[in-house]
């Protein structure tokens, strides 16, 4: 420095990353960093096997599926990541920027980005990215010894995806890098995410414990919901309880599965009340639609709506035994060999008839379920099930014949949720009904011989949720 600089009231501010001292630095010194990756007993056979019904279903065919990236929240901050749910049942990695390589022979190679040690401008210049910011970024050989398939530096992509005949298969819109290398069609990539689709369709042994998991972690989720109500009604509102939901969510899993629905009193006819910002009264029922997502990114889809101090009133009593006779109506149509169609008909049967008993509908029933008719629906205008596993509305990319035109097969894995919604405005019904919701949500898998309900830790009945409300409000 010189004697001018030196004497210079004007302060400087020199960046470290040209300054050959802090470069030299910086670079030494170092130990060693546990970058190792744990990851569920399984996780790594499920996903080669995954790969292989792929290649088995497209046979000769080359495929590449790219992880994603978070997207921007705002200026300079971003999303948290979360991989493209295709890739993580074909990998079990959920490194963001990763791309999947499958040659037409089946053999699998996972190109990534390598960690930058402390010689390289990225370990302390990259916030991002960069190790000294985040802390311990997993390289290839970590990935490759955790996962157990072929591990490459991202900048190799080029070299493995090039070449035109025959053509690869990909996803357009999920990496931007591999959009500009692959020649793909828009017709390929959907193709490709429709075999995928109905590839997860059925759930393997791996699969449907995670989602056992999910659950299991859901089911603690809502009895601490239920204790925190007294807090929520002294002033917490809604919000409380989401963020009760979602302390369990973070600690047991990765999080929640989709934006949780806490919506109480006159919120819970709206089917999608994610705002969670309104207050919670006494004699309001909570209709909490909720789920938590495990660290391997299945999630659960869980609906209860329960009484705030643990008792209904005579209207909400009645809203909600006519839903969980429709609940039981559905469930009893869930079997392997059945329609689709079939747990969703019985269901609005049910809803039906006792919206005609109450005098709210005076349409004859053949004509209420009829293609004309459909009247009832104005109360319950959402479906009243889907497929669930690494998504919540889980494989919606399969073709209509295999999904809700076709039949219900051993392994799926369904949420079945039928509700009646009356709406605070809704002048077509008595007043007493109006501004009540009420939903009930079971996720259950199908055996060839019967129906596994993964959710029956929760009651269903109005006695029984009163009963287990009290039972939380004590503390228990």
């Amino acid at each position: 420095m010189t004697e001018e600089e030196r004497t210079d009231p004007t302060p400087k501010s020199y960046r470290p990353i040209d300054a050959k001292g802090f470069r030299e630095s910086i670079a030494r010194g170092w130990g060693p960093v546990d970058r190792s990756i744990t990851v569920p007993a399984g996780l790594a056979e499920a996903a080669a096997e995954h790969r292989r019904k792929l290649s088995a279903a497209l046979p000769g065919r080359r495929i590449a599926l790219a992880a994603g990236r978070a997207p921007v929240r705002s200026n300079d901050t971003d999303y948290e990541f979360r991989a493209d749910s295709d890739f993580v049942w074909l990998t079990g990695c959920q490194a963001e920027g990763a791309v999947l390589v499958l040659s037409a022979d089946g053999d699998a190679t996972l190109y990534l980005r390598e960690t930058a040690g402390p010689e390289e401008a990225d370990f302390f210049a990259n916030a991002r990215d960069g190790e000294l910011w985040i802390g311990p970024v997993p390289g290839l050989k970590d990935w490759s010894d955790a996962l157990q398939i072929a591990c490459r530096p991202i900048e190799e992509l080029p070299s493995a995806v090039r070449g035109a005949v025959p053509y690869m298969l990909s996803v357009p819109g999920v990496e931007p890098m591999l959009d500009a290398l692959v020649q793909t069609s828009p017709y390929d990539g959907n193709s490709l995410r429709q075999t995928l689709a109905e590839l997860r369709r059925i759930k393997d042994d791996w699969e449907l414990d995670q989602l056992r998991e999910a659950v299991a972690a859901s089911v603690l989720a809502f009895g601490d919901v239920a204790r925190e109500l007294p807090e929520a009604i002294r002033g917490g509102g809604e919000r409380w309880l989401q963020g009760t939901f979602d302390r369990r969510a973070r600690t047991a899993g990765n999080g929640v599965g989709y934006a949780s629905i806490v919506a109480a009193g006159k919120h819970a006819p709206v089917l999608h009340w994610v705002r969670n910002d309104g207050a919670v009264n006494e004699g309001d029922v909570i209709l909490l639609d909720a789920g938590v997502e495990t660290r391997t990114l299945y999630t659960a889809d869980v609906t209860r709506t329960f009484p705030a101090t643990g008792e209904y009133t005579a209207a909400q009593r009645q809203v909600h035994d006519l839903v969980h006779k429709a609940q039981l109506a559905a469930l009893g149509a869930v079997k392997a060999g059945a329609p689709y169609r079939a747990f969703q008909y019985e269901a609005m049967v049910v809803l039906a008839e006792g919206l005609r008993d109450w005098g709210i509908l005076d349409t004859s029933i053949d004509e209420l379920l009829g293609p004309d008719g459909q009247q009832h629906r104005r109360f319950i205008v959402c479906g009243t099930g889907h497929y669930i596993g690494l998504d919540v509305h889980d494989c919606d990319a399969a073709r209509p014949e295999t999904y809700f035109a076709g039949d219900i097969e051993a392994g799926m894995a369904l949420a079945v949720e039928p509700g009646l919604y009356f709406h605070p405005n809704d002048e077509t019904v008595p007043p007493e009904l109006r501004g009540i919701g009420i939903r009930i949500e079971d996720n259950v898998v199908v055996h060839a011989d019967r129906l596994e309900i993964l959710t029956e830790a929760l009651p269903i009945t109005t006695d029984g949720l009163e009963a287990w409300t009290r039972q939380h409000l004590n503390g228990q």
